[in-house]
This record gives structure tokens, C-alpha cells and sequence, in this order.
């Protein structure tokens, strides 16, 4: 499923920049515009990962620089039968964190500094254990695609103001209110597409992330602490390149920005009271499957049991 939602993502995409390139320059547009979409498309696959980690300055860490972090991911992707992903740590006081790579054989996973002074172990354990779920998932395979390609098209539609009125003294062209509408309207259909990745990969991965830690309520109190701060603190880089919003585990953006208003991320109340309902023995449906958390933990035992799992962490 998940490669026949990138197929289709890569084909939206590709028909706007031919769209694009048809109104910037016909049928030689056409052709240019795809050669481009071909190129990006490709160079997406191989290389957007590293650069979404280069964009946020992303510093790779090991065993001996950030040893319980470290040692968390390395459990829990042997818990969830992955391959041990590479782990970074990017500086930022906004707490949030995100999973990238083509595949898991070469998956990458992220936290701020924010997150990791502002979460306890448990906490950072439900968080990482979420993005695991979309390494499992290969949902980052489609997160960094998007990412690079939605910026691209933004691009594509910004150049729109230069050779758009070009042709139009020329005589061709779209005109000048076809090129602020173009410049408009872009942006938008590549935001409308990331939406369309569809919110539900969140709470699959809220789900599936809940079974590889084993503490559903890990998870929920971090979501909480999460929505709170993050909006308190804003993250620069995230405002100034809003297509990789919908990477993080919650939406990195201040609110300000037009960008805003159409959010890539599911209601954080829903996806709490999903997990609380993991945590009482429910079952949820978060897709076609309907499963019960794995009933252990990542961490070590701390002598409270099910108790102490269930209290807010901080």
C-alpha cells in the first residue's frame, strides 16, 4: 500500500510540474518540466534524507556521545526486528523529533535537544518508538519525497514571476494575473498533497510505535507535554522550510504562518485517547488490522508496574 500511495504521489507531482511548465512555456515546457520532475524524482529517492538531516543541522551521535538515547533506539528497533537505524540529535529548544530514509536498511531517526532535556526515558522511549513505527511502516520513504518535492514545485512556481512575465511581453505567457495565481494556487496543491498522504499513517504509527515500547501511556504523556511546549517555543528552521512540517511528531510550525492552516497532523487529543484506550486493554482500529499492545517494555523494570507506567512522567 504504502508504495502504491508514493506511486501516486510521484505521479500528482509530476503532473503539476508539467502543468506548470505548460503554462510557462507550452509544449516546450512540457518537456522541460519533465525532465526536471524526472530529475527531482530521483534525486528525492536517493538523497532527500540527507538533506532534510543537513537542513536541520543534524549532528549523527553513538553509544559514547549520548549513550541513553542511544541505547533506547538500539532496544527498540530489536524489539520492532529492524535494522539499528542511524540516530541524531539536532539543536533546537523546541522538543520534537522525526524518522527519514528510503527504506530501513537506511533509516535515520531525530531528536531535538528540546525533547531530550525536556522528556523523561519513558517519555523519549514512546517517542522513538513512534518513529520507528513509520521506519516499519516505510512511511519516511514518502515524508522526505514529499518534502523535497513540495519545496521544489514552491520553487518552480516562485521562477513563474520571471520567465511567466518574459513571455508575456513576448506575447505568450499566462499574463500577470495568471502568474500570481500560479504563484498562489502552487504552493497550495503541493500542501493539499502532503495532506493527502493521508493523517492516518500518524495514528498507525502512534499505534504500532505503542506496541514495539510496550507502554501505550509513554507515549500519550509525551504527546501532552509535546502539544504544550512546542507551541510555546518556535523552531526557526521549520519556519523557514514549512514543506517538512508533516516529518515531525507534532507540527513543528508557530501558528502564525499561512502555512498553518491547513495541518498535516491528526488532532493530538484523538490521538492520546487512542493510546489511553491501547493502555485500558481496548482494541484500537487505527486500519484494516485490529491488534493488543505487546505487553512489555523497552526499559528496564522501575518497580511500579503497570502503576507507574500509568502516572505522568516529569
Amino acid at each position: 500500500m504504502n508504495y502504491l500511495k508514493t506511486g501516486m504521489l510521484l505521479a500528482g507531482m509530476t503532473a503539476l510540474f508539467m502543468g506548470i511548465g505548460f503554462m510557462l512555456g507550452g509544449e516546450g515546457g512540457i518537456v522541460i518540466a519533465l525532465a526536471i520532475a524526472v530529475a527531482m524524482n530521483a534525486f528525492a529517492y536517493w538523497n532527500s534524507d540527507k538533506m532534510v538531516l543537513r537542513m536541520y543541522g543534524a549532528r549523527e551521535v553513538d553509544a559514547r556521545l549520548a549513550p541513553t538515547y542511544y541505547n533506547i533506539v538500539a532496544r527498540l528497533a530489536a524489539n520492532a526486528g529492524l535494522p539499528m537505524p542511524k540516530v541524531y540529535i539536532i539543536e533546537d529548544a523546541q522538543p520534537n523529533a522525526f524518522a527519514t530514509g528510503r527504506d530501513p536498511e537506511h533509516a535515520a531517526v531525530a531528536a531535538t535537544t528540546g525533547l531530550l532535556e525536556h522528556l523523561s526515558q519513558e517519555e523519549i522511549t514512546g517517542v522513538m518508538a513512534h518513529e520507528l513505527a513509520h521506519v516499519k511502516n516505510r512511511d519516511t520513504l514518502i515524508m522526505t519525497i514529499t518534502a523535497t518535492l513540495a519545496g521544489a514545485l514552491s520553487m518552480l512556481a516562485n521562477f513563474a514571476m520571471f520567465f511567466g512575465g518574459s513571455r508575456d511581453r513576448e506575447g505568450g505567457g499566462i499574463g500577470m494575473i495568471g502568474t500570481i495565481a500560479l504563484m498562489i494556487f502552487a504552493p497550495l496543491a503541493a500542501m493539499l498533497v502532503q495532506m493527502a498522504i493521508s493523517r492516518t499513517r500518524e495514528y498507525e504509527a502512534d499505534r504500532i510505535g505503542a506496541e514495539i515500547a510496550g507502554q501505550p501511556l509513554w507515549l500519550a504523556s509525551a504527546l501532552g507535554k509535546l502539544e504544550t511546549i512546542s507551541h510555546q517555543v518556535d523552531n526557526p528552521r521549520a519556519e523557514a522550510n514549512p514543506a517538512t512540517a508533516h516529518m515531525f511528531i507534532v507540527n513543528p510550525l508557530s501558528g502564525v504562518r499561512m502555512d498553518n492552516l491547513f495541518s498535516t497532523h491528526p488532532s493530538m487529543a484523538n490521538r492520546i485517547r487512542l493510546l489511553e484506550a491501547m493502555a485500558n486493554g481496548e482494541n484500537v482500529n487505527a486500519g484494516r488490522n485490529r491488534r493488543r499492545v505487546i505487553g512489555r517494555s523497552v526499559l528496564p523494570a522501575s518497580g511500579g508496574g503497570a502503576a507507574h507506567a500509568r502516572r505522568p512522567w516529569g
